[in-house]
């Protein structure tokens, strides 16, 4: 089809996708049109990576919010409002909104929200097109953000992963919320190629678009010995050197003819190594122009973050290679994808993290590891092929390569033989719903009837029945079961409230305690509402509350609290006024930062930090010893699975309670044995987290709420106390906040009237840098035109100065750690 052609879309649509060098429609898309994917039909496009998906929603999209040509020629703005694009990844979020940038020169408003839970989005509702993860639209729905109500057509990318046990119950359950709130409104959904689209069709209400074709043609196979073995039976020489391993050899063939090789392994400390590898086959194959070249990415990638990690990445890459895992802080994976994406860097190896739909195609793509640990499974277990086939479709550059191909070594004939039946030949697996599992329906029943989606158990279930769940389980009963032992739960800890209707002989059942009946009429109370506005598990609310009010109650000589064994209550349901009168006057201890971190790492949205071998023993000795700060009853150490819990909880919050400390970020990597993104993302998820605790002591009417404030702000910016106030200006951080401190600026009023060359000296001499911070805390004549650095203030001397390049971990946004 004539991109001429095209029906219903803006006016101006045509002559742009020209000028990109798009004249033709490839076939998935022309299908789509077909479908009526441009005059709002709902619509599931099934189609390998690469195949033009993100154009199909494109289509959709412009077609539902922009202006069209009405049958006079006159321009005609198309009904409906907002065009929302779903995504899995952080990452993704930002790609996507560059990339529908490019419209806004036709007048279009875009959009990107990835963060701040508690927010309704409310300056999201000017936008045309908005980019959001799951999550965060899930938020918006609980936070009643009006504009959704204007959505006129909602994309999901990568909508298989549904299928996921974490994510994808939020997905699926935010699908069809908007769906309930919008009617009319168009559902695209983009998948990879899997087993059973028409199931996905069906609950959508969508046509389908189901194909394997792609623009390029993609050669699937085995490596095994000398040759590669490929799946239409022929084979190809690629032979090993001596003491040399299969992936170095098909790494040194596809640079031979001037190709990339994507690396799939299964750890994080296999890619790193892996990298290290790789780069003595890269090196020899670099031009002196691309040595110079990475020689400055590796420089950004060392101004990212202070650390071995770091070090070790831009080793890697001024050899031409590099790695890439979620240990990696953001700034060192945009690197690292921008550099593969320009040619520069000849190989990745990379976690699968790197397949969920980041652009990254290369000429070659090989699984070295088709195996990872399975905790469930009691060790390694061989990969999903719909997880292989998403890392062997990055294989091939549509305008790049003349073809792709996507490899798995092999060790024997046996495997051989067993790879090309497992993967190969292998068709994807259906997609499974994972909604009905206790621990998603916790979070989303709650939020359902917060939100006044239901309003009663029979509300609820006529309400699931929209679900993809409901659309394949063959379980007779089993959501049902599922929804009221967790509705249950939800009334046990004061998240939800019943009131039971009266019976047919009048007589009322408010006294029975049997559970919700279809007749009763559910509703969130005050501390549920709020719990599914911060966007927690209730089990984690659940646990705050538990630990805030232990820590509200007097305590005991040995640091417990005394009402712990005198009620028989369950956890969550002393109120604050019995805690009042209990206290009698005793003096209640503030909680301390390291007690509030520990609370906050022992909740389900917290991940732990693992414990390895020879850390019970030391973090033993460490809980015993620090008994006293802890909010809530330590178990027993024969407790064995609870108290191993309770101990990689301590050792995730000592982690915090380190970056809050101002350590080294380089020493707490080594300490804990993690990477700088690790370290960023457990403090998103203890600033998160510990803003949410706030919320609820203040709901509570505790009076924890000003140390938990003081502990979030600590970690927020890696410091000590005396250093918050500074650490909050703009361009500050963590390290040029002590150095100013200790040069006797103390405080932001300070540095509003402080002397221009103590700034400059306490800031190493960098005038850009200085300039800036003065800017931000409100200096009256910030600029640094002729002042020299004091002579009272020892420094060394930058030698980036009038870059302005930011020192190691010390980016102008390291204040916040992003955007949760």
């Amino acid at each position: 089809m004539d991109v001429a052609d095209l029906p219903g879309v803006p006016s101006w649509l045509p002559e742009h996708l020209q000028s990109n060098g798009i004249e033709e429609l490839y076939p998935p898309q022309a299908e789509a049109v077909d479908a009526g994917v441009t005059r709002g039909e709902n619509l599931v496009a099934s189609i390998p990576t690469a195949s033009g998906k993100t154009l199909i929603a494109q289509l959709a999209m412009l077609s539902s919010i922009a202006e069209t040509e009405g049958d006079d020629g006159s321009d005609t703005t198309a009904l409906g409002g907002t065009a929302l694009y779903i995504v899995p990844l952080r990452a993704l979020a930002s790609e996507k909104q560059a990339e529908f940038e490019q419209f806004e020169q036709y007048g279009l408003d875009v959009g990107v929200s990835t963060g701040n839970y508690e927010s309704d989005g409310g300056w999201l509702a000017d936008k045309d097109i908005v980019v959001a993860t799951s999550e965060k639209v899930d938020s918006l729905v609980r936070n009643d953000a009006p504009w959704l109500e204007d959505l006129a057509c909602v994309v999901s990318d990568e909508v298989h992963l549904v299928d996921d046990a974490e994510r994808g119950p939020t997905l699926e359950v935010t699908l069809a919320k908007l769906r309930r709130i919008n009617p009319d409104m168009q559902t695209v959904a983009l998948s990879a190629t899997i087993g059973n689209a028409e199931a996905l069709a069906a609950w959508l209400d969508a046509a389908l678009v189901d194909s394997d074709w792609r623009p390029i043609s993609l050669k699937k196979g085995v490596h095994f010995g000398q040759a590669l073995h490929l799946e239409d039976g022929s084979q190809t020489e690629l032979p090993v050197r001596n003491s040399e391993k299969q992936t170095a050899a098909i790494v040194r063939d596809t640079l031979s003819d001037d190709g990339s090789t994507l690396v799939f392994v299964n750890s994080r400390r296999n890619a790193e190594a892996a990298a290290g590898r790789l780069a003595n086959v890269t090196r020899e194959a670099l031009a002196d122009e691309e040595r110079e070249q990475l020689a400055d990415v590796a420089a950004e990638i060392r101004d990212v973050s202070d650390t071995e990690t770091s070090d070790d990445l831009a080793d890697a890459v001024a050899d031409g290679a590099a790695f890439h895992h979620a240990g990696l802080a953001s700034g060192h994976r945009e690197l690292v994808e921008q550099a593969f994406r320009e040619r520069l860097l000849k190989v990745v190896s990379a976690t699968p993290t790197l397949a969920a739909g980041v652009n990254t195609p290369s000429r070659r793509v090989v699984v070295r590891d088709w195996r990872r640990y399975d905790g469930t499974a009691g060790g390694m277990a061989p990969l999903s092929v719909l997880e292989v086939h998403q890392m062997m479709g990055r294989a091939g550059r549509p305008g790049l390569d003349p073809y792709g191909e996507a490899i798995i070594p092999a060790s024997s004939h046996d495997e051989l033989d067993e790879l090309f039946e497992r993967y190969v030949w292998a068709d994807p697996e259906p997609v499974r719903s994972k909604l009905a599992a206790e621990p998603a329906l916790r979070t989303h029943l709650l939020a359902t009837v917060a939100s006044g989606f239901a309003r009663s158990r029979e509300g609820l279930l006529e309400f699931l029945e929209r679900t993809l769940y409901a659309s394949q389980t063959e379980e007779s009963g089993r959501l049902e079961s599922v929804v009221d032992d967790v509705l249950g739960y939800l009334q046990r800890n004061d998240f939800l409230e019943r009131e039971a209707q009266r019976a047919s002989n009048g007589a009322s059942e408010e006294g029975d305690d049997s559970g919700a009946r279809d007749g009763d009429e559910l509703s969130a109370t005050s501390l549920g509402h709020t719990v599914s506005r911060l966007y927690l598990d209730p089990m984690s609310a659940a646990e705050i509350i538990d630990g805030l009010r232990s820590g509200a109650q007097p305590s005991d000589p040995a640091g417990r609290a005394s009402a712990d064994d005198a009620s028989d209550e369950p956890a969550g349901f002393t109120t604050a006024s019995d805690l009042a009168s209990e206290e009698n006057g005793a003096e209640v201890e503030e909680p301390t930062a390291m007690g509030l971190y520990h609370l906050v790492s022992r909740t389900p949205d917290m991940y732990e930090l693992y414990l390895r071998s020879g850390d019970s023993e030391e973090y033993s000795e460490i809980a015993f010893e620090r008994e006293d700060e802890f909010l809530g009853r330590m178990p027993s150490e024969f407790e064995d699975d609870r108290f191993e819990d309770w101990l990689a909880a301590l050792k995730t919050a000592r982690l915090l309670e380190d970056w809050a400390s101002e350590v080294d970020e380089d020493t707490i990597t080594e300490r804990y044995g993690v990477g700088p993104g690790d370290i960023r993302g457990k403090v998103e998820g203890a600033q998160w987290l510990l803003g949410a605790a706030e919320s609820l002591a203040t709901e509570l009417g505790l009076d924890a709420a000003p140390a938990i404030r003081r502990a979030r702000t600590r970690v927020e910016h890696g410091v000590r106390e005396e250093l918050v106030d500074l650490a909050g200006v703009r361009g500050v951080g963590r390290k040029r906040a002590r150095r100013l401190f200790d040069a006797g600026i103390e405080s932001r009023a300070d540095l509003r009237d402080a002397d221009k060359s103590v700034v400059l000296a306490a800031l190493r001499g960098r005038e850009k840098t200085a300039e800036n911070v003065l800017e931000n805390a409100g200096h009256r004549d910030p600029s640094m035109d002729g002042v020299e650095p004091s002579d009272e203030v020892e420094y060394e001397p930058s030698e980036e100065d009038d870059r302005g390049r930011s020192e190691p971990g010390e980016n102008d946004d390291q204040a916040s750690l992003g955007d949760f």
